[in-house]
């Protein structure tokens, strides 16, 4: 990566809002903006939701990285006790698309375990700088 940006922000969902603003703002004529916000929302709700980050005093950490020809979006959190992958959705399910949908916009896409958390990261092909 060329550059990284990062930012963290308290573990509540009202913050993934702050973090899709953060995003937006550091892609802004630089690169995917409109995939690398959907994926930022859907990792940044993840970690709320299903790891440590989303209990009282959690937070997440967003991180851009800007690459000759692509832009990384990464969402470290807390971990927990969920591994984070596809679902095998039947289209009843509410949730359990993200992913999905994130694999689907991205060249390539995965989770890194730290000792006290995880990562998960999206590689977006970058627009004409």
């Amino acid at each position: 990566m060329r550059s990284k940006w990062c930012r963290a922000f308290p573990g509540m969902a009202e913050e993934v809002a702050h973090a899709r603003h953060f995003v937006a703002a550091l892609l802004r004529e630089r690169g995917p903006a409109d995939d690398a916000v959907l994926v930022v929302s859907e990792l940044a709700t993840n970690a709320v939701r299903h790891t440590l980050s989303g209990l009282v005093g959690g937070w997440f950490l967003v991180v851009v990285g800007f690459g000759d020809d692509l832009v990384r979006i990464e969402v470290v959190d807390q971990g927990g006790h969920c591994v984070p992958h596809l679902c095998d959705t039947t289209g009843q399910e509410e949730g359990g698309r993200g992913l999905q949908m994130i694999a689907a916009c991205a060249k390539d896409w995965g989770v890194r375990d730290w000792p006290d958390g995880r990562s998960v990261w999206a590689d977006l092909a970058r627009e004409s700088v």
